[in-house]
């Protein structure tokens, strides 16, 4: 039987772990100005330094997902951590822009083993009852290590120096990771809320038999759409802060991270709570929260256009933050709802690697239009990108997830027929 506790304390120390991750991975965002002034880096160069991790990131993660498939997921996320620690650690001691780049890269390979052994891991522990808030308050920690990264980084890099901010980064990474190696274990087969123990096949199998389930290439196409918004907000909304309001460097990365991910935290962590509520019985449902959320949230983002005052643009930061993430707490639920347990970390790796290439290219395009219509009209035509992934998710819960959940329901059944 599944040790209740256990279970909820491995989502504690994942959210803590979540945290460190994005925390690392976003921190360079708020010390731009300083990399700036200390290396003339342009904007073009700016937007390349997050373009580099992800696509890093993205071409990493379908390997990740198959390792985490295969192998102990337990010690991927520890290792992978202290991996991540190590690089953020050094990044540290660069002298170029050139070196800064690299070393997101090789911070994009390391991370990229961490989310979907992750994600996997809790499934283990969780069944479709409890899943979507168990990833819900996961993903909750992702978002605090955004609003912690990037205010942290902004307040330490203005005070002692962007290079403090690597350093105290990655030394509490590695102490986390020595904790994570002896805490965390896989799930015994009795305690395993998997309904087959995973089976090893070939890459380009399981990747056949993932793009197979239409309504899984639905969320495929969604989360790619909407991840181009996230990352141009991740990426550019301190500078715009900074720019537009004439903020100090602490203050331009609290709010450009606070307002969006603060209201993104406890988004997802309600939103896990309602979906598994309204959900629980009922997986498709959870496609028609993402397609009125999307659409709800849209809206919000037109306060960018003109130049609106402060407080009134945070508020509306967070109600669209805020409405989109409890769209967003369905979507890897519904991953895990449509697929066999041994083929969701190769599924969730997918996604991240299409999420990231997409939002690499929006974090660069944004680099490209900064100069001629502004980072306000950009963040106001992330209003179009979120209607097209509330019309991809309508069309995938009309038209193709009755039937694929009723299809893995069916493949469930007969293997249990079978043991």
């Amino acid at each position: 039987m599944v040790n209740d506790t256990y279970r909820w304390k491995l989502v504690a120390l994942l959210f803590l772990i979540g945290a460190t991750n994005y925390g690392d991975r976003t921190a360079i965002s708020s010390v731009f100005p300083l990399l700036r002034t200390e290396f003339g880096a342009t904007d073009v160069e700016l937007g390349a330094i997050g373009t580099a991790f992800l696509w890093a990131y993205a071409a990493a993660s379908p390997f990740a997902g198959m390792f985490a498939d295969r192998f102990s997921r337990s010690r991927i996320v520890a290792g992978s951590l202290a991996a991540w620690s190590v690089v953020t650690l050094v990044t540290a001691f660069a002298t170029s822009v050139g070196q800064i780049l690299i070393s997101r890269v090789i911070l994009g390979f390391s991370e990229a083993a961490y989310l979907p052994a992750a994600i996997a891991l809790i499934a283990d522990y969780h069944s479709s009852k409890t899943r979507a808030t168990a990833i819900g308050l996961h993903t909750a920690g992702l978002t605090f290590g955004l609003i912690a990264g990037g205010a942290g980084a902004g307040y330490v890099g203005e005070t002692y120096g962007w290079r403090t901010t690597f350093v105290l980064l990655g030394v509490a990474g590695i102490v986390l990771a020595a904790f994570a190696w002896f805490y965390l274990k896989d799930a015994r087969p009795e305690e395993s809320q998997s309904e087959t123990n995973a089976v090893r096949e070939p890459l380009l199998t399981s990747l056949g038999t993932i793009v197979r389930v239409p309504s899984y290439l639905i969320l495929l196409s969604e989360a790619m759409i909407v991840s181009v918004g996230t990352w141009i907000f991740l990426n550019w909304l301190p500078l715009f802060f900074k720019e537009t309001y004439s903020l100090s460097l602490t203050a331009a990365g609290f709010a450009g991270t606070f307002m969006l991910q603060g209201a993104a935290t406890i988004g997802l962590i309600l939103g896990g709570m309602f979906s598994d509520k309204v959900s629980g019985a009922q997986p498709r449902r959870r496609m028609l929260i993402q397609t009125i959320c999307y659409v709800l949230c849209a809206p919000f983002l037109l306060a960018f256009l003109g130049r609106p005052d402060i407080f009134f643009l945070n508020a509306c930061i967070f109600a669209f933050s805020f409405v989109q993430r409890i769209g967003l707490s369905n979507e890897t639920p519904l991953v895990c709802d449509l697929l066999s347990p041994q083929h969701r970390s190769t599924a969730v790796g997918l996604m991240n690697t299409l999420n990231c290439f997409a939002g690499g290219i929006g974090i660069m395009v944004a680099g490209f239009l900064k100069s001629t219509y502004g980072l306000g009209a950009v963040f106001a035509g992330i209003s179009i990108i979120m209607v097209a992934g509330a019309i991809l998710a309508g069309t995938g819960y009309v038209k193709f997830l009755g039937r694929d959940l009723e299809r893995r329901k069916a493949a469930t059944a007969a293997l249990a027929g079978v043991h």
